[in-house]
């Protein structure tokens, strides 16, 4: 097979189905991946709707779980037939970075270098929903999924779910047992695989806000206390937490969440929003010593704690997903309404 079909984003709201070449072995350490499942990252509606704005056309789709049908000679720990997670972000493993668990900034590749996102180098990356997939260091970025982990779960715990996990992970192995607040919002699922992880980690109360009815009642669902709420600047906190999770990505949401961080709490970020800069109290930050913050999951450190998890049943992204549709239904479902899409192989 000399060529494939990879689903493309052109520009908002417009996809189309391109025939592109087909990814091969070039090196001892790639492997050759077909996905299986491919979630819809909570940015991928934003970035097919326009709220966030990206230039096309590349490859689209990065939540990706799939199945090893190639691999290079230096390949040792992955053979065809395996199933696997696909880490989104492209990393070496044996960079200064990766070794420091930092692989969301890997020294070896260009800077946010990543599947179904516009390339930021010279390599076009490709993206989830195609046929095949190119993985570069395989054995560094590969994960095999465990038997009772299905495939859908997987695809979610390559970037949102991890991302969701890191917000109280750390904050709870110095804390444990605290009570947790998650300020919900356009990071649709982020939000509610944080609830997950909260409880799956031992957190006492676990208090989900937002203004979505249908977050609320999923969240309701998973576990959570919940608390609807407008997000506007003359909200005022009605109690303090020592971790809060921000994300709604709101700049009223922000203000409130750093509102409702005890002093010195940890207040977590996971979207910087659609704007391009955002308003930070830092004097009252400063008076409570508040720790914010914000950036990217490492996502490849991050897979193995979440697929433990999801192992050993504490926690099911399933429980998440909002819709099932096929492959080749993408391109219209890609900017429908819903918490979390997940697109299977028809």
């Amino acid at each position: 097979m000399t060529s494939m079909q990879q689903l493309t984003f052109i520009k908002p709201e417009t996809f189309e189905w391109h025939e592109v070449a087909t990814p091969t072995i070039q090196g001892a350490g790639e492997a050759i991946v077909r996905p299986l499942a491919v979630t819809r990252c909570d940015l991928d509606l934003y970035m097919a709707s326009g709220m966030y704005p990206m230039e096309g056309p590349f490859a689209f789709g990065h939540e990706i779980a799939g199945e090893v049908v190639d691999i290079g000679d230096g390949v040792k720990d992955f053979a065809p037939g395996d199933q696997v997670v696909v880490p989104f972000q492209i990393n070496c493993g044996s960079c200064d970075n990766c070794r420091r668990g930092f692989t969301n900034a890997c020294n070896t590749v260009e800077p946010f270098a990543a599947y179904g996102f516009a390339p930021t180098g010279e390599r076009k990356w490709g993206g989830g929903l195609s046929d095949l997939i190119n993985v570069p260091f395989a054995d560094a970025m590969l994960v095999k999924i465990p038997g009772n982990v299905s495939i859908t779960s997987a695809a979610a715990i390559s970037d949102n779910a991890v991302d969701g996990y890191r917000t109280v992970a750390e904050p709870l192995a110095r804390r444990p047992g605290a009570d947790i607040l998650i300020i919900g919002g356009l990071a649709q699922s982020v939000g509610l695989f944080a609830v997950q992880a909260a409880r799956a980690l031992g957190a006492g109360r676990v208090v989900y806000r937002d203004y979505d009815a249908g977050r609320l009642a999923k969240a309701k669902a998973l576990g959570a206390e919940v608390i609807e709420t407008q997000y506007g600047p003359d909200l005022r906190a009605t109690e303090e937490f020592p971790i809060v999770v921000e994300a709604a990505g709101l700049p009223e949401a922000l203000t409130f969440a750093l509102r409702s961080t005890e002093p010195c709490g940890t207040c977590s970020g996971v979207f910087a929003g659609l704007g391009a800069s955002a308003n930070v109290p830092l004097r009252s930050m400063y008076m409570k010593g508040i720790t914010y913050t914000i950036g990217r999951v490492h996502a490849r450190t991050e897979i193995d704690h979440v697929l433990d998890c999801a192992h050993c049943g504490t926690i099911q992204p399933d429980d998440v997903i909002s819709r099932s549709v096929p492959f080749s239904e993408a391109a219209d479902a890609m900017t429908e309404p819903g918490i979390k899409i997940v697109f299977e192989r028809d």
